[in-house]
């Protein structure tokens, strides 16, 4: 009795295959038909699902070139080495994260005042893309001057500028706050009273990026005028060197700027700056501030593609189901008489919906495998020409489009199969 029950199961499964194949075979331009619908969803899904888990990414990173997001001043000195690794160190365990130092002297050029920051080459300009450089960035015995004492000294590229340094003249901590306000310029969201307060510190700026001080005789190092840059804001009043020529000129001390380029959200970087300001264990005080401007524009860019993309998947995922719903509603259509007949032969309502779900879930699987195909290829292509990024393949984002697939086919089988099942075998066989 086992021996012929299995035979018989096996029998039965045969026969359901045959069915399938035979449905799909005879009828193989709505089987092509249900397939297309189902490529074309699939593919869309996985090429918007696989952009957009990129693009957000690379907007984040290049977002970072373009200005601080947080900023980090220290006080009495400047902060020591050991202090900036220490800040650096805790702003890296948060996210990943982009750092530049200054450090600022009041120096003199011909017998004037004006601002001297000492920098990273390397470090400001990876994260201030924005800055229009006209020749090269600081390197040692070479300088960087911006437009406004370009224009204020009648430099070009390649003339020659002696700076000389005075203590008396940063005897008082007022390199701090320019430090900021030239910082917060940096990152483009200082507010007027900020800027006010950086020209106060430096006892009035005029347009040229001069100190309306008494003006003093001296001498002074000479350096080569490598590159002049262009920003638009505070930083075209001041001239820049390497930190090593700015130790050199006036002595070791202390960093007055930590400029930070966080791969992090407004309330994260909210608590980072707390955090920070309220540490222990620095050699000097520290306060430190978000750049809220940059970090609401760049979280307010991603949420919009983010909502743009369910948008467009809900509408593509829509479509789908219609597709699929009217190829599978022609195929009761026509297959009306034969469901009719198994019925009157005894097939249940159940078996024929069974059947039906079944071929449905093939075209969905067959129609998600090509659309992964496609879709991975189309956004390869996208993320590179538009991007310029590698678009590495995504098996978890593929079983999810293949579920997707399945399960949208099955709904869309649901109005098909019930009205298969409310097929009356005697309506049908009068009929015929």
């Amino acid at each position: 009795m086992v021996n012929i029950h299995t035979a018989h199961d096996v029998s039965n499964r045969r026969m359901f295959a045959t069915m399938i194949r035979g449905a799909v075979f005879r009828r193989r331009s709505r089987a092509l038909m249900a397939i297309v619908a189902t490529l074309v969803g699939a593919a869309t899904l996985f090429c918007l699902a696989a952009v957009c888990i990129v693009v957000p990414q690379q907007m984040r990173d290049d977002m970072r070139s373009f200005g601080a997001n947080l900023i980090v001043r220290a006080s009495d000195g400047g902060a020591s080495a050991q202090d900036v690794r220490t800040i650096t160190q805790d702003v890296v365990a948060v996210g990943d994260a982009q750092s530049a130092t200054y450090r600022y002297e009041n120096v003199r050029i011909h017998a004037a005042p004006y601002m001297l920051a000492g920098i990273d080459s390397n470090d400001v300009q990876a994260i201030n893309h924005h800055w229009s450089v006209d020749g090269h960035w600081p390197s040692n015995g070479h300088i960087m001057v911006g437009r406004d004492v370009a224009t204020a000294l009648d430099l070009k590229v390649g003339s020659t500028l002696e700076i000389a340094y005075r203590a008396d003249d940063n005897a008082q901590p007022s390199s701090q706050a320019q430090s900021d306000n030239q910082a917060q310029s940096g990152s483009q969201t200082q507010s007027d009273s900020q800027v006010n307060q950086g020209q106060e510190s430096t006892q009035s700026h005029s347009r040229d990026g001069r100190v309306s001080t008494d003006i003093l005789q001296g001498g002074g190092t000479k350096f080569q005028v490598g590159g002049i840059v262009d920003t638009g804001g505070n930083e075209d009043d001041i001239i820049y060197a390497t930190n090593h020529d700015v130790n050199q000129l006036a002595g070791e001390r202390g960093i007055d700027v930590i400029e930070f380029a966080v791969d992090a959200d407004a309330d994260t970087l909210f608590s980072m700056s707390q955090a920070i300001a309220a540490q222990d264990g620095l050699s000097v005080p520290v306060s430190a501030r978000q750049v809220s401007r940059m970090t609401s524009s760049n979280e307010r860019i991603i949420t919009m593609l983010q909502t743009l993309f369910w948008m467009v998947s809900l509408v593509v995922l829509a479509l789908t189901l219609v597709g699929v719903s009217t190829t599978m509603a022609s195929m009761v259509g026509q297959r009306r008489n034969e469901i009719g007949l198994r019925k009157a032969l005894g097939a249940s309502s159940w078996s024929i919906g069974v059947e039906f779900c079944i071929e449905s879930v093939l075209y969905g699987v067959i129609g998600a495998l090509l659309g992964i195909g496609i879709g991975q290829i189309v956004a390869s292509v996208l993320c590179q020409t538009v991007f310029d990024r590698s678009l590495p393949f995504s098996p978890l984002l593929a079983l999810i489009t293949v579920g997707a697939a399945i399960i949208i086919d099955i709904v869309a089988c649901i109005p098909p199969v019930c009205r298969a099942a409310s097929i009356d075998p005697a309506v049908v066989l009068r009929e015929e």
